[in-house]
C-alpha cells in the first residue's frame, strides 16, 4: 500500500482564492520502502483518486500555519495535558487558544515541542480528504519535515501564485515561517534571502528552492558577497521531505476532534449488515420459542387447575394445584387409616430398626439416647453428652429406607422423609 504527501498552501492563500482546492500543490506518492512512485505538482481536487488508494495521507501544513513552541511542561498525564496546554500557551499566542488544535511533542533536553494550529483549518482539510476518500490523514509541520544538519540551518519555499511561504528549520525541534508577497521573482528571491539572514544571523544557511529558481537565487546570493559562503542552494526535491516527515512525531490530526483515522464504513457494511440479520433471526427465534413455551406451561396449568377442581370441587382457592394435590391425598390416606412416610410411628419404627442393627450394644444395656422429639414432619435425637456414634454408618442405613439424618450439633441428630424429585413426583 502506497502513501500519499501533499505540501499544502497556506491558509491565507486558501482563505484568498474562490476555490481553494484548485491550487495546485506539490505531492509525491510513495510506495512501501520510501520508493517514489509518482511526483509532482496538482490541484487538491485531481488528487482525489490518489487519495482514495492510498493507505495513508501525509499533509505537510505550511511553516507559516503552524507555530511551533519551546516550553518547559510539568509531568501530567495524557488527559491532563491536554486540558492544560491551552493555558500553557496561551501568553505566548495572539489568538484565542480555544481556537485552535494544540498538541504537545516528546520531551528533549527537558523542554517540550509544542505544535499550534487553527483548528477550524485543520478540521476544513480533514472535511475535504475525508470526503475524498482518506482512510488515515496525519497532519505535520513543514518546517520539521526539512533536512536537518547539526549547526546548519535548513530552508525552503513554497510558492502560490504571488505568495511565497518561507519554511524554516533553525535547530532539531523549531522552526517558523513566515509568508512573503512579492510580484517579481527576483525581488522575490532577494527578499527571501535577506529574511533568512535576518532570522539566522550567523550559522551556515542551505536553502532548498524549484529547479527551475535555483540559478535565479544563486545570483543573488553572489551579489551579496558577504552571504556567498553562508547560503548554499540546493533544487528541492522530495527525498529530503520524506526523511524528515518519517521522523517527526508532532500529527497535528491527533489533536483534532475528528481524529485523522476515518472508519472505512462502506467495507464493513456487508459484514455488519450479516451480523445484524443473524442477530435478529436469533431473536425472533428465541422469542417464537420462548411463546411455544409459555403456552405450553399455560396449557398444562391449565389442565392440572381442571384436574383439581374436578377432584375437589369445594376448594375455591388454588395456588399450587400439586402441592395442594398431595396434601389431599395424604390427608386423605390418614383418614383411612394408613401411615405416611413421615409422621411419628413410621419415623421412630424406622430409625428404631436402622439403630438397632448399626449400634453396637453397652453395657447395662443403658440407650446414649437423651430424648426423642417430634415436631414439623422431623424426627429429633437427643444424645448424651460424650457419645460417639458411627454417624455416616447410620445416614447411609437411613437412606437405604428414603430417610436422611442430619446434624445442627455434635449431639443433635434430626431424621426426616427424602423428598421426592420432580422426576419421581
Amino acid at each position: 500500500m502506497s502513501t500519499l504527501y501533499i505540501r499544502l498552501p497556506s491558509k491565507a492563500t486558501a482563505d484568498n482564492t474562490q476555490h481553494w482546492i484548485s491550487l495546485a500543490c506539490p505531492f509525491a506518492l510513495v510506495s512501501h520502502g520510501d520508493a517514489i512512485e509518482r511526483e509532482g505538482n496538482a490541484p487538491i481536487a485531481d488528487l482525489a483518486d490518489a487519495v482514495a488508494k492510498a493507505k495513508r495521507v501525509i499533509l505537510l501544513l505550511a511553516a507559516s500555519d503552524v507555530t511551533l513552541l519551546r516550553l518547559q511542561v510539568p509531568p501530567l498525564s495524557a488527559a491532563r495535558l491536554k486540558a492544560a496546554l491551552p493555558n500553557l500557551v496561551e501568553d505566548q499566542l495572539v489568538t484565542d487558544p480555544t481556537e485552535c488544535a494544540i498538541i504537545a511533542g516528546e520531551e528533549f533536553q527537558g523542554l517540550r515541542t509544542i505544535a499550534v494550529v487553527n483548528k477550524g483549518w485543520l478540521e476544513i482539510l480533514r472535511t475535504t480528504f475525508a470526503t475524498f476518500g482518506a482512510r488515515n490523514i496525519s497532519a505535520l509541520p513543514s518546517q520539521l519535515c526539512l533536512p536537518y544538519q547539526s549547526g546548519i540551518a535548513s530552508a525552503a519555499i513554497a510558492a502560490q501564485n504571488a505568495e511565497i511561504d518561507l519554511c524554516l528549520r533553525l535547530s532539531e525541534q523549531s522552526g517558523i515561517g513566515l509568508p512573503i508577497m512579492s510580484e517579481q521573482t527576483e525581488a522575490a528571491a532577494q527578499e527571501v534571502v535577506q529574511t533568512i539572514c535576518t532570522l539566522v544571523p550567523q550559522a551556515p544557511i542551505t536553502l532548498y528552492v524549484p529547479q527551475v529558481e535555483v540559478r535565479a537565487y544563486q545570483d543573488v546570493i553572489k551579489r551579496m558577497l558577504a552571504l556567498e559562503q553562508r547560503i548554499t542552494v540546493y533544487a528541492d526535491n522530495w527525498s529530503r521531505w520524506l526523511v524528515g516527515a518519517n521522523s517527526t512525531k508532532l500529527n497535528l490530526m491527533a489533536s483534532n476532534i475528528g481524529g485523522g483515522v476515518k472508519i472505512e464504513w462502506k467495507r464493513w457494511r456487508w459484514p455488519i449488515g450479516l451480523a445484524i440479520g443473524t442477530l435478529f433471526i436469533n431473536i425472533i427465534g428465541l422469542n417464537i420459542d420462548w411463546f411455544r413455551m409459555r403456552h405450553e406451561a399455560d396449557f398444562l396449568r391449565a389442565s392440572m387447575m381442571q384436574t383439581y377442581r374436578a377432584a375437589y370441587p369445594a376448594d375455591k382457592v388454588i395456588i399450587d394445584p400439586i402441592a395442594q394435590m398431595n396434601q389431599k391425598i395424604t390427608a386423605a390416606q390418614r383418614a383411612a387409616g394408613q401411615t405416611a412416610p413421615d409422621d411419628f410411628t413410621a419415623l421412630a419404627a424406622n430409625f428404631s430398626e436402622v439403630w438397632t442393627s448399626v449400634t453396637p450394644a453397652t453395657e447395662n444395656n443403658a440407650s446414649p439416647i437423651a430424648s426423642v422429639e417430634y415436631r414439623d414432619r422431623s424426627l429429633t435425637v437427643r444424645l448424651k453428652p460424650g457419645i460417639n456414634m458411627p454417624a455416616d454408618v447410620l445416614k447411609s442405613a437411613l437412606a437405604a429406607r428414603n430417610l436422611s439424618l442430619s446434624q445442627p450439633s455434635a449431639d443433635i441428630w434430626q431424621v426426616r422423609q427424602m423428598q421426592p424429585t420432580r422426576s419421581e413426583k
